[in-house]
């Protein structure tokens, strides 16, 4: 199934600057899979090496982090909408 993926402004140039996509797959990890098959240019800024998120890419579908979720292995369903999101640290003292 087709599902709206949207990404964030540093992905974007290796999506060809768009900032919604789609991707296929039933799980948040084949829809990642997928995307990085269609965009070879994104490969290795959402993986680790073993296959997991990296701690600083939040993954959200519709408004629920995966994280909270089943991970990679969250389902999805036709109309819902992968959001990735780099995590944001820092401030003042």
């Amino acid at each position: 199934m087709s599902v709206e993926v949207r990404l964030p402004t540093l992905l974007r140039p290796a999506a060809d600057g768009r900032a919604v996509v789609t991707a296929t797959g039933g799980t948040v990890g084949e829809l990642l899979a997928d995307l990085q098959r269609s965009y070879p240019a994104i490969q290795g800024q959402l993986l680790g090496d073993d296959g997991s998120l990296h701690r600083f890419v939040n993954v959200y579908l519709n408004d629920d982090d995966v994280r909270y979720l089943e991970r990679l292995e969250t389902k999805v369903s036709e109309g819902d909408t992968v959001s990735i999101l780099p995590a944001v640290a820092g401030g003042a003292a």
